[in-house]
Parts: C-alpha cells; structure tokens; sequence
C-alpha cells in the first residue's frame, strides 16, 4: 500500500514540477487591446472615458459586479480621479494618471484574486466623422497569473470584455 502511495506522491509532485517549469517560461509581461469604430466625437467620449462615474455606466467589469462595495475618491474626472471596488471579480483600484484630449491613461492596481499593477489606455483617433477608440491594457504577469494563465485563456477573456465595454460605450456615445 506504501509503494502506491509513493508513487502517487511522485506522480503529483511531477505534475506541479512540470506545470512549474512550464509556466516560468512564459512571458513576462502581457498586452491586449480591441478597438471600436465610434460615431462620436473624440471629445464626447473623452468625457465617457476620463470621469470614472460615467465610465462604470458601460464599463462591463463595474456593471457585472452591482453587489460588490465600491466608493471614490479624489477628483471628479482626470489625473487623481480613482474608483476603489471590492466584489466577486476583485479588489483594487483605478486611478486616471494621464489624460489629453486623445488618450486617457489608468492605473489599475488589484490586490485580489492576484496582486498586479497594470496600465490601462485608452486611445481617440478621429476618422472621418468617428472615432476609433482602442482599450488596451499592458502589464507584468508574476508567476501565479502565469500558471493561472496556463489554464485560462485570459488574452480570450479580456478582448471579450473589452468588446462588450466598447459596444456598451458605442451604445450610450451615439444615443441621441
């Protein structure tokens, strides 16, 4: 009975051996980013984008989370403007570090289900009488968000959510 559970011992410690070592080797860091097509000015949406009280009116990851306990502080729009929020998708916040009338830059900094300190952008490039909007955001994946990753699609996950955000934003940008 002993010798099974060796092997049984070995079998496991292999599996997390190997499932360490393969995801050491992943990248660093990550990026994902989808754009949309608006038909709205840069301004308007800059407005949608760089207040965080109007952005949790199409941002998906805000509206999933109606539960969770969320205040904010600092300014009402612009750089300081931050959302704290602690729900079932996380605990953190998002601090708006950087605005100009074509990008908007964010700090997402989570504590909860994984550390992370990423950066977030949204851009505004005016094309004919729209605007492509881009959401992107770029960070370093640490090794549990590397093995976590080895079994979740999160590139997958995010263009999702960054899709169903912008469409909502589409939607409340170009209502009458």
């Amino acid at each position: 009975m002993s010798e099974v559970w060796i092997f049984l011992l070995g079998a496991v410690l292999g599996a997390v051996g190997i499932t360490l070592f393969i995801a050491s080797r992943r990248p660093d860091d990550f990026y994902a980013a989808r754009s949309l097509t608006i038909a709205a000015p840069a301004a308007r949406l800059h407005g949608l984008i760089n207040d965080l009280r109007q952005m949790n009116t199409w941002n998906p990851y805000a509206l999933r989370d109606c539960d969770g306990k969320a205040h904010y502080s600092g300014p009402d729009r612009g750089p300081g403007a931050t959302f704290h929020f602690a729900g079932k998708g996380g605990t953190g916040s998002v601090t708006v570090v950087d605005s100009s009338p074509t990008m908007v830059g964010m700090r997402l900094l989570m504590t909860k289900p994984f550390a992370g300190d990423n950066r977030v952008e949204f851009t505004l490039k005016p094309v004919d009488d729209a605007t492509e909007v881009t959401w992107a955001m770029k960070g370093v994946a640490g090794l549990p968000g590397k093995i976590f990753a080895l079994f979740v699609d999160c590139e997958r996950m995010m263009a999702r959510d960054f899709d169903e955000g912008l469409a909502n934003l589409k939607a409340i940008a170009e209502a009458p």
